[in-house]
């Protein structure tokens, strides 16, 4: 089974109020993390990033002000993605962006399946409060790369180590495992 486990930022919180900043993903193809190829691509959201978002991820306005605008982007994130299931931490969060945004371009975000690390964490940690990315990675040992945390790459790699481990702990070939 393949996987693509992708992360978004974005300008704020609100699919409907806010835009998608940056995109990466990778695959996980037969538990294994596979480098290459990878997609990633910051996103100009024709309008200023605000400065509480920015203290989060920490791309600012000049760092996507000559990069493509999500028209551009996005049929090539649906490509990469294709028709295999996706995976990501909250996934709820990222998807409803991905709908809003596929909605908007005249696209169909249609992925096989969505499959959430925080629901997963859940049901391997049950008597843990938070299921947070920082926290889920500590609980395996993972670490993010120096200035990785809350930039899209280094999150879908934490993820998708998580989303092995989980895997491996739960005893999944994880199918509707929601």
């Amino acid at each position: 089974m393949e996987y693509v486990v992708f992360d978004l930022e974005t300008t704020g919180l609100s699919p409907e109020k806010d835009a998608i900043i940056e995109i990466g993903a990778m695959y996980v193809r037969d538990g294994e993390l596979i480098e290459a190829p990878l997609f990633h691509a910051l996103v100009n959201p024709e309008r200023e990033i605000p400065w509480y978002a920015s203290r989060v991820h920490g791309i600012r306005n000049a760092h996507v002000a000559g990069a493509p605008k999500l028209a551009e982007v996005l049929p090539a994130f649906l490509d990469f993605v294709g028709d295999r299931a996706v995976v990501a931490h909250n996934i709820g969060f990222d998807a409803g962006f991905m709908r809003m945004a596929t909605r908007r371009h005249g696209l169909l975000w249609t992925p096989r399946e969505e499959i959430c690390t925080v629901q997963l964490s859940r049901r391997a940690f049950p008597r843990e409060r938070s299921h947070k990315l920082d926290l889920l990675a500590s609980r395996f040992g993972l670490s993010f790369e120096e200035g990785g945390r809350h930039r899209s790459l280094g999150d879908v790699r934490v993820t998708a180590q998580a989303f092995l481990a989980l895997q491996a702990q739960l005893g999944l070939h994880v199918h509707n495992a929601r």
